[in-house]
């Protein structure tokens, strides 16, 4: 297993993450435990004592699951991470009862790894108001040895993660962000890397094959990736870009299968390094691979929008709802006459905008499709 320094810690260079365990096969949802418990016997074995998991995974049993799995090994072990639901603070929870309750479900007296759950724009204001007082009292938990090292996730754009990191970069040991290949350039991956990087921040990878997607590739692009090399899976390909990158010191990957968890041990128990050509190659895919409304950001279509609206911010948000529907939540967060519902359809844009978008159009079925997911 590679691995990787971080303070006076060895960690593995893969990590387990618990959002996707493996299902039992009645359809119920539930998770198989015994199966999930042979995967975590096997990362042991094989090096990987990493596990990452959260206050909502698997509706809530995630930490529950791997508390009473986990409880089998000598707490030295292994190396536990969890988070904080910020939701559950705005709904009138004590950070304080949440943070009992983990304990208790984990089974532990402490975490290795503690994160601010998905810091972005949604979320920012819930962690930074003084009168909850989250981050004063993790910090505390810190000083009191019952988290190791806190740091936050974050899906949040590049103003966003700025803004936390301007308030509380100081205090926080690493970042958790969304990476990889398709990311570098789609989502800001590569910027949001290098500025944790220019500030010491240590990375923690989530989503390295973007939640299946670059493992399951359509015909064209797997073919792409099979001349370059056919004996690379597509998951071993978006796996070799991040664990490449100096700054990373975790990739987590949520796997469902013993051979998932066979494939990605294997291709981290060596480095190596993609060649230039390989990362180009990728870098190229990707570009394919996104399929997005052409907005080059000129923002010709501003000027005279009678809704005022943020059309290249909306557009770009719209590109990134197509791969993801997660992607939603820093429009969601938006103002309702910000948003993309707020277009009236006049055609101004239209006729502005130098590549012909049909921009209404686009903001129509962005609009749709925040409604379905809003159900």
């Amino acid at each position: 297993m590679m691995t990787r320094k971080f303070h006076d810690l060895t960690l593995p260079l893969l990590g387990l993450g618990a959002m996707r365990l493996p299902l039992l096969a009645d359809g119920s949802g539930r998770v198989d435990e015994a199966e999930t418990r042979k995967m975590v016997a096997y990362a042991m074995q094989n090096g990987l004592n990493y596990f990452d998991t959260a206050y909502p995974y698997h509706g809530g049993e995630s930490e529950r699951i791997m508390g009473r799995i986990l409880a089998d090994y000598p707490r030295e072990s292994y190396l536990l991470a969890t988070k904080f639901p910020s939701h559950v603070a705005a709904a009138g929870r004590s950070p304080a009862s949440i943070f009992e309750e983990q304990l208790a479900k984990c089974g532990v007296s402490h975490f290795d790894f503690y994160l601010l759950h998905n810091v972005c724009e949604a979320t920012t204001p819930t962690f930074l108001d003084p009168e909850l007082g989250i981050v004063d009292y993790l910090l505390k938990q810190r000083r009191l040895g019952r988290i190791r090292h806190l740091g936050f996730s974050s899906h949040g754009k590049m103003d966003n993660l700025r803004e936390f990191l301007d308030r509380y970069g100081g205090e926080m040991a690493f970042c958790q962000i969304q990476l990889n290949y398709l990311d570098w350039t789609f989502q800001n991956a590569r910027e949001k890397y290098e500025l944790l990087t220019s500030l010491g921040i240590p990375v923690w990878v989530m989503e390295p094959v973007r939640g299946g997607r670059l493992a399951r590739l359509e015909a064209a692009e797997a073919a792409a990736l099979r001349a370059l090399n056919p004996e690379i899976s597509p998951a071993a390909w978006a796996l070799r870009f991040v664990k490449d990158l100096p700054n990373v010191r975790m990739v987590l990957s949520g796997m469902s299968d013993m051979a998932q968890l066979r494939e990605n041990i294997e291709t981290f128990s060596r480095p190596d390094p993609l060649t230039s050509a390989e990362r180009e190659a990728l870098l190229a895919l990707a570009e394919r691979m996104k399929n997005a409304v052409p907005c080059t950001a000129c923002r010709y279509c501003v000027d005279g929008c009678p809704a005022d609206l943020d059309i290249p911010m909306l557009l770009s948000a719209y590109n990134a709802f197509r791969l993801s529907a997660s992607e939603a939540e820093p429009v969601e967060a938006l103002p309702a006459d910000r948003q993309p519902s707020a277009c009236v359809g006049c055609g101004q844009c239209v006729r502005a905008c130098p590549q012909g978008i049909d921009v209404p159009a686009h903001l129509k079925a962005f609009a749709a499709g925040l409604e379905r997911r809003s159900r």
